[in-house]
């Protein structure tokens, strides 16, 4: 019996009966459809968290290059921790990395925002396009103030 109304009514239901289903081979029993569509969400799901960690990480770095008379604690942390965020994503999932010159551009202009909402800059103090390279972006040693100033 295909649980097309449980995945509408009740999804972790609908989950847990997909995998019993699974584990035990009824393959009859599977809802392709909605199995599909949700096997297609995880994989755009993996895509908006590297662009997520990204754009959190460019953000703190164009404040770090932008604004250092407000270094801190916090932004240098935060540096760190998307770094190692991205890292373990694209450890599980390393097929993501063909797309990382395509995430960069898009989570820039979340970076941008992160940048502006949280500092006194203005659109015009921040370059346009990414500045970083994929290189400087994930270099632990990048840049070299931060690492000077490490907690």
């Amino acid at each position: 019996m295909i649980s097309t109304n449980l995945y509408e009514t009740d999804f972790y239901a609908w989950t847990v009966e997909q995998s019993q289903f699974l584990k035990a081979g009824a393959w009859e029993n599977l809802d392709i459809i909605n199995l599909t569509e949700e096997i297609e969400s995880l994989g755009k799901q993996q895509l908006r968290e590297l662009e997520h960690h990204l754009g959190i990480l460019l953000g703190h770095l164009l404040k770090w290059d932008y604004q250092s008379s407000c270094r801190n604690k916090v932004w240098q942390v935060t540096i760190r921790e998307q770094r190692r965020e991205i890292n373990y994503l694209l450890k599980d999932s390393p097929s993501l990395k063909p797309y990382l010159p395509e995430a960069i551009t898009e989570a820039y202009l979340s970076g941008i925002d992160l940048a502006l909402r949280e500092t006194d800059l203005d659109d015009q103090d921040l370059p346009a396009v990414c500045p970083y390279t994929s290189e400087q972006i994930f270099d632990p040693n990048f840049p070299a103030t931060l690492t000077q100033a490490r907690p």
